[in-house]
């Protein structure tokens, strides 16, 4: 394993400027970026009224920002290319510095941006990105606190600060930051004081905007159905499971949102999105109603366990399962919708309509990268790939046995820290999560890769080292 020596300014800059050329290649591609029906809601909302908290303020308003002073949503998808190239150079370095093997993480660092789950990913218009972006440079800043054995200062901080942005980028940001956090206390020693509420202040933050801050400026927070729509489609496994379990009174109650047929066709343990995206669904109804929802799901959570916990392991495979499941309806991995504009994915009058939304429509600015990055993409998107390249629960058990067998190497427990965040995530998604979205876990890939090259290290010095031994005692 190569040994920590001093960083060479030379070769962070040729490795920041390799990936930030070929995200840039893939930004060209698919000028203005890639996009979802989530993608549109971002900015409709913002524009149509009326502002709401469900999605990301923070995403929402830099889509707005260069949508009122640009046009186009360009400058958003180009500045998460920077973004992303500093990200995985600053986690390389660090890792570099951990005691990698230089050359192997350099070039890993610079080739990553060409596989889809990173080009691809980075130019989407998906507020995972700056989310995944935030993960992996807590994975950077663990891997220094690992080389020094020491929670320092400017580590502290820089944890705060990636800690508090988690949390504004996406709703269950502040979940991860609080596991994340709990990983690390185990972890370290030095200044585990001063970590715990550092990570408590920037779990405390997106609640206390969403609660205070946000009302005060006229944003609205998230309808219940968006906050419980997971507790929705438990409660749909169940009635297509064991109808024998509902009552006349709760009968009434879940045909007040929508007709059982909804209920039992949504009741798919895989997605919630054919119960609360379908015809008959009723989300004014689902609001108005929530409270006695929520009442017969905590009924069921208690006297049907084993059906919830089932439900919710159905639903979090994304997060523990490296393959996808072909026979169960939503179980097979989703990627990108690679429509070529809002209409023929969202449909007319789907979404509060603005000028403008001709928008979401990709416009390259490069027909030859097109012609390049298109075929490339696609064929990437064939299921024989799907456990290596978008499965992350692949990736994350790839992270641990990295961690793992380098801090034996090493004799150093921090390194288990540099995993922290993808345990967060991981355990995260697994408990609540919608649908089989590769962006819910798409941290373990970025950092598991990188984190090859320490693996592959760590196995040859604890062989070295046992040799060593063997010849020590003849």
């Amino acid at each position: 394993m190569g040994s920590t020596t001093r960083p060479r300014p030379w070769v962070t800059l040729a490795t920041f400027l390799v990936a930030q050329v070929v995200l840039g290649c893939w930004w060209a591609a698919f000028h203005p970026g890639l996009f979802s029906r989530d993608s549109v809601l971002y900015l409709s909302h913002t524009l149509a009224g009326p502002w709401v908290s469900d999605h990301s303020v923070v995403y929402d308003g830099l889509l707005w920002l260069s949508f009122t002073g640009t046009g186009d949503l360009g400058a958003v998808t180009f500045a998460q290319t920077t973004a992303m190239a500093g990200a995985l150079t600053y986690l390389a370095q660090g890792l570099k510095e951990l005691g990698a093997p230089r050359v192997p993480t350099t070039a890993i660092a610079m080739l990553m941006p060409l596989a889809p789950p990173v080009g691809a990913f980075t130019v989407s218009l998906w507020k995972d990105v700056p989310f995944t972006i935030c993960a992996v440079a807590i994975a950077g800043v663990c891997a220094r606190i690992a080389a020094r054995r020491a929670v320092t200062a400017p580590a502290l901080a820089g944890l705060g600060v990636s800690f508090a942005a988690l949390g504004l980028f996406r709703a269950n940001g502040f979940l991860v930051v609080g596991v994340t956090v709990l990983a690390l206390a185990v972890v370290v020693r030095a200044r585990r004081v001063r970590l715990l509420p550092a990570g408590a202040a920037a779990v405390a933050l997106p609640l206390l905007l969403t609660n205070l801050v946000y009302p005060w400026f006229g944003i609205a927070a998230p309808s219940k159905t968006y906050m419980y729509h997971t507790a929705f489609g438990d409660i749909a496994v169940a009635y297509r499971q064991r109808p024998e379990l509902f009552t006349p009174q709760d009968i009434g109650l879940m045909t007040s949102v929508a007709p059982l047929k909804r209920w039992w066709e949504g009741g798919t343990c895989a997605t919630v999105n054919p119960l609360i995206w379908r015809r008959g669904f009723d989300w004014t109804q689902a609001d108005a109603h929530a409270t006695g929802l929520l009442e017969l799901w905590r009924r069921l959570l208690v006297t049907q366990p084993g059906t919830v916990v089932e439900t919710r392991l159905c639903r979090g495979a994304i997060a523990w399962r490296p393959v996808q499941d072909e026979t169960v309806t939503g179980g097979m991995t989703y990627r990108f919708s690679l429509r070529p504009n809002a209409d023929t994915y969202v449909g007319p009058d789907k979404v509060a309509d603005f000028p403008g939304r001709a928008v979401f429509s990709l416009r390259p600015l490069s027909t030859e990268l097109n012609q390049v990055a298109g075929p490339w993409l696609t064929g990437a998107l064939a299921p024989a790939y799907d456990w290596v390249l978008w499965r992350g629960a692949t990736w994350a058990y790839v992270s641990y046995l990295a961690v793992g067998l380098a801090a034996w190497a090493l004799r150093n427990r921090y390194v288990l820290g540099v995993a922290a965040v993808v345990a967060g995530q991981q355990l995260t998604v697994l408990a609540n999560i919608s649908a089989q979205d590769f962006r819910y876990l798409a941290t373990p890939i970025l950092v598991g890769a990188l984190l090859v090259p320490l693996l592959l290290g760590s196995v040859g010095r604890l062989v070295r080292t046992r040799r060593a031994g063997r010849v020590a005692g003849e």
